[in-house]
């Protein structure tokens, strides 16, 4: 067994098989961290600066040990990337055997039960889902693996997805008819059969929260799990130990009984009768809230007396749609599992009618088409400390962005970690010689109107300076549409503006043209990797507050107050510094990267909470002269 030094110094195993490997200290000191905190089965939390190198840090000793591991990181893009670029390049300097398996969630798996259940029945369809329904059993002849982001002409949101994969809802399990051929219980006895798997955090927790049944013996196993971008756990941990019901679960499961009317139970046409009423009143329940998109507090909604009644509404189209069910269970196994799911939604909906429960929020949110209501626990960290006490393992936290204050506090206290061992490391490159920040002067306030023309203006003179070769970071999608509106008039750079496309065609197209401009919110403040002289200009419109009218955030605050503590510093800024150091680590991604950033809040300067968010950022030289920063940009080649 090689050691860690032999692994990662100048002349070891990663640099004769990797050209142009560079030793690093912290990627050292974070790789013998983990080496030990897997050893003796302890959880360790590491935040390693842009630049340390962690991915190989913590994949190299997770070869070198015995057991299985499991890898989670945060998207299935960076999942990929790790399975098919990071993980055979360690592999392969260690000449290492282990088996390495890669598992998505169910969804990314084609159903050849729900694919034979659509075969004749296109009649239903209109031409586009057709045409799609059509790519799909073509390619299902030759696939292997089933995996559905092999078929890269259907879009993200195509609509034949949810005909011709699986939800934990619809799936037979055992019961299947095509269970031994099943793509997804194949991948998952792959996993079983790994040493190193690698997951999506979405996915652990679905399975952690006992969600998803057949995934329930892979994390049982594992002797050591290891969270890449583990900033993102809290959120999504919490998603999965509460509860959701939404229209379009009623919706599908409405459309699910009329297809079996229509192919196997003809003879129950009350059944389609009771499905389809459920689908109009589930439907008119989305038409009691506005048409855009929102996020309400859902004790608050239930006040209102026509949400009220059409709440009763439904929970009495679903006690109907129940007891015809119930008459025909025995007569078809995908009928017996819609039977089990509108037993689950009445119990969902029972739930989500008692408006008096404690430690938990209840809210909802819209799309355009449905309404999703949600049951969140206010804190998981009781729940998460006992599960990874037993049995004992270890377990690596570790991201960019974890440490608010120079502490890890703040993540320790929401997961429950108070008794991990903690490692800070900072990033290898040199942001004094590299970057500039600039809070520019005279700035209005950041709700005030003014600020919407001094966002224009800055970002017109940035644009100019940097020759394109800009990211516009902003807090809300409403002031992204605008500023891209008035710039569009404005300037002649290539607008690339989000929501016009998927993110990964909008990064495409921004890399092939020198000149573009992109402009995001949530989705571009992390997970995007853009290097050189493509990148050298990020510009923030303000520090990335959650908005005080999300139903969660209240809640959570509320419960702060009732505790004595003061919920803007124990919850709000905390949240804030991690998110705006994700945004701001897009600008230096490598050690010859050159580029400034922008933040156009004055509350940087004026507000005794700043220093927390200044402390938290990259030790970059601070200017206030916008003047400085294009003399600056000039410079860049």
């Amino acid at each position: 067994m090689p050691s860690i030094s032999s692994v990662f110094s100048a002349n070891g195993l990663l640099a004769s098989a990797i050209d142009g490997f560079v030793p690093r200290d912290a990627q050292t000191d974070m790789a013998r961290a983990v080496k030990t905190a897997l050893d003796k089965k302890h959880s360790l939390i590491v935040e390693a600066g842009t630049g340390t190198g962690k991915t190989f840090a913590y994949l190299a000793p997770a070869l070198m040990g015995k057991g299985k591991a499991i890898v989670s990181t945060g998207t299935k893009n960076l999942q990929e990337q790790l399975y098919h670029r990071d993980l055979p390049l360690v592999k392969k300097a260690l000449g290492s055997m282990r088996k390495t398996a890669l598992l998505k969630g169910r969804s990314n798996y084609l159903c050849i039960h729900r694919l034979a259940q659509h075969g004749g029945n296109s009649t239903l369809l209109e031409k586009e889902t057709l045409d799609q329904l059509s790519a799909v059993k073509t390619w299902s002849t030759t696939t292997k693996t089933g995996d559905m982001g092999e078929l890269k002409t259907l879009p993200e949101d195509a609509r034949v997805l949810p005909m011709v994969t699986s939800t934990v809802d619809n799936c037979l399990g055992r019961d299947c008819p095509d269970y031994e051929d099943c793509y997804l219980v194949k991948a998952r006895r792959n996993a079983l059969d790994a040493d190193v798997i690698v997951v999506n955090h979405h996915l652990f927790f679905a399975d952690m929260a006992l969600k998803d049944t057949g995934f329930g013996e892979l994390i049982p196993e594992a002797d050591a799990v290891i969270f890449d971008e583990a900033h993102q756990i809290p959120d999504i941990a919490s998603d999965y130990f509460g509860e959701a019901l939404s229209t379009r679960q009623l919706s599908e499961m409405a459309k699910d009984i009329t297809l079996l009317f229509r192919t196997v139970l003809k003879d129950a046409a009350q059944l389609d009768k009771a499905a389809d009423k459920c689908r109009i009143v589930a439907a008119d329940l989305r038409l009691l809230f506005p048409e855009t998109p929102q996020r309400g507090n859902w004790v608050e909604a239930m006040e209102r007396e026509d949400v009220q009644t059409q709440i009763s509404r439904l929970a009495d189209a679903l006690s109907v749609l129940h007891e015809v069910c119930k008459l025909n269970i025995g007569r078809d196994k995908d009928l017996d599992n819609l039977y089990e799911r509108i037993v689950q939604a009445r119990e969902q909906l029972d739930a989500f009618r008692n408006t008096e429960q404690t430690g938990v929020s209840l809210w909802y949110e819209t799309s355009p088409r449905h309404l999703v209501l949600h049951l969140t626990p206010l804190s998981i960290a009781a729940k998460f400390r006992r599960f990874i006490s037993d049995p004992p393992r270890g377990w690596i936290f570790t991201s960019a962005t974890l440490m608010v204050d120079d502490g890890f506090e703040h993540f320790q206290r929401r997961m429950g970690l108070e008794e991990a061992t903690t490692l800070g490391l900072d990033s290898p490159f040199n942001y004094q010689e590299q970057a500039l920040l600039c809070v520019p002067r005279y700035l209005p306030e950041p709700n005030s109107l003014q600020l919407r023309k001094t966002l224009l203006d800055t970002a017109k003179s940035l644009i100019k300076a940097s020759r394109g070769r800009c990211f516009l970071l902003f807090t809300s999608h409403a002031m992204l549409k605008e500023i891209a509106a008035k710039l569009a008039n404005e300037i002649d750079n290539p607008l690339l503006v989000q929501g016009t496309t998927t993110k990964q065609a909008l990064l495409a197209e921004y890399l092939a043209n020198e000149e573009a401009v992109l402009l995001g919110t949530g989705a571009f403040w992390e997970g995007v990797d853009v290097r050189g002289s493509d990148l050298v200009c990020v510009m923030i419109d303000k520090l990335p507050f959650a908005s005080p009218d999300d139903p969660l955030l209240q809640a959570r605050m509320e419960d702060v107050k009732k505790r004595g503590a003061n919920p803007f510093a124990a919850i709000q800024i905390p949240q804030a510094v991690i998110t705006l150091k994700q945004g701001a680590g897009r600008l230096i991604r490598d050690p010859s990267d050159k580029g400034v950033l922008v933040i156009c809040d004055n509350r940087l300067v004026t507000k005794p909470y700043a220093k927390t968010f200044l402390a938290s950022l990259p030790d970059m030289r601070r200017t206030r002269s916008l003047k400085q920063v294009e003399d600056f940009l000039s410079e860049i080649e």
